[in-house]
């Protein structure tokens, strides 16, 4: 994080004992980009606030209740949180307490490799064997993980999502254990916190192998009551579908899709993506140039791409057999726009009312029949004999 560092310094400098915490310590060690520097102190926030305004730097107060407060360096976000210690937690939400107590800090953490901190000095502060963990490929809980879990169930996602990024073999058996028996304390969480983990878990690393992890202990069935289909969401990964947690979603879900979109409270963009991937029709390798165009007349190029990796996904053996080219087809094609609006039936002739639209819509099923080949001139031209062929009828 080099063009971090010089920031840090003046951090330092007004707060020496602050230290980095969480993942930008454990990123560190890995030798990975760090995306988020968080540090912690042992003094109080507000004074913490008082300090960095004294030193002209622009303070954030994101979570008092919590002892956050953000700096603000060229733009650049540094949180810093008072060293705490729990209360009084209802497995959603914790009552804290300010402490000086680094350790204390670091047992409520979730994870060994998440509760490690550096001072400025570069020294690493580890009291739970993050480091060799790290180095082992070992997600544990800090301390008794069914205490971990009860303090936030979300814990149990976040395990999971870890251990396929940072874990290798099988996963801690004391977690296992006590995630399959507290699986339950799902059911009490936001559903927003949940779908937040679970789409981080679809993007993921080792998405298949951890969604039956998960399934094994129980908890996806409280993740997705409605019910998956993981050989799906294999098969499409096995066709080298995109990165896209929507559609690796729609291949998971075997309900009904809205009803997941309602309970999960998908954004509205997430929920009409979601409905789309599952909807008609959907493109096949068969079909010509005209029927692509066609297709995207009336459908979002992104709805057939998605609809085409699905249903690749649903043949045996998932083979090519052209759907590669479909989607390059799909993806490079020009969506046709039908040249008439209302304006023009009206001023052909056609009186305003439902009629018009009547009339456009006659027009522009010629011309999707016409592969949207067909001009404003030659629409015109099929206007003007759609509205004779009406005032022949009316007479």
């Amino acid at each position: 994080m080099p063009g971090a560092l010089e920031q840090l310094g003046r951090i330092w400098t007004i707060i020496p004992d602050a230290r980095l915490v969480g993942g930008a310590v454990r990123d560190l060690l890995r030798g990975q980009a760090v995306a988020d520097i968080d540090l912690a102190c042992a003094e109080p926030p507000d004074r913490v606030m008082a300090k960095l305004k004294a030193a002209g730097m622009k303070v954030v107060p994101t979570g008092l209740a919590h002892g956050t407060v953000t700096a603000i360096i060229d733009r650049r976000p540094f949180e810093i949180t008072t060293l705490r210690r729990d209360e009084e937690t209802d497995g959603r939400h914790a009552t804290v307490a300010w402490t000086q107590d680094w350790r204390e800090d670091a047992a409520r953490r979730d994870f060994t490799i998440n509760a490690m901190s550096c001072d400025s000095a570069g020294v690493v502060h580890d009291y739970f064997g993050g480091q060799a963990d790290l180095a082992a490929g070992r997600v544990r809980f800090v301390g008794d993980a069914r205490l971990r879990i009860t303090e936030d169930a979300l814990r149990i996602l976040r395990f999971f999502r870890f251990q396929a990024r940072y874990g290798r073999g099988q996963p801690d058996p004391q977690a296992i254990a006590a995630m399959t028996d507290l699986a339950g304390l799902i059911d009490r969480l936001s559903v927003e916190r949940i779908w937040s983990e679970l789409r981080r878990i679809l993007t993921g690393p080792e998405v298949v192998r951890t969604l039956r992890q998960m399934h094994d202990c129980g908890v996806l069935a409280h993740v997705l009551p409605e019910g998956c289909d993981i050989p799906r969401l294999e098969r499409l990964l096995a066709c080298g579908a995109p990165d896209e947690p929507v559609l690796r979603l729609a291949a998971l879900v075997a309900g009904d899709a809205r009803a997941v979109a309602r309970r999960l409270k998908l954004s509205r963009a997430e929920t009409g993506a979601l409905a789309h991937a599952r909807g008609e029709p959907v493109p096949c390798p068969d079909l010509d140039g005209a029927a692509i165009l066609r297709l995207l007349a009336d459908h979002a190029p992104r709805d057939l791409l998605w609809r085409a990796w699905l249903r690749q996904a649903d043949v045996p053996g998932h083979p090519d057999a052209g759907w590669d080219a479909l989607r390059h087809q799909l993806a490079h094609t020009q969506p046709p726009v039908f040249p008439l609006s209302g304006s023009d039936v009206v001023s052909a002739g056609c009186p305003p009312g439902a009629v018009v639209g009547q009339v456009l819509g006659k027009v522009r099923q010629w011309w999707l029949e016409k592969g949207c080949a067909p001009d404003h001139a030659a629409c015109i031209a099929r206007l003007r004999v759609v509205l004779g062929e009406g005032a022949t009828r009316a007479t």
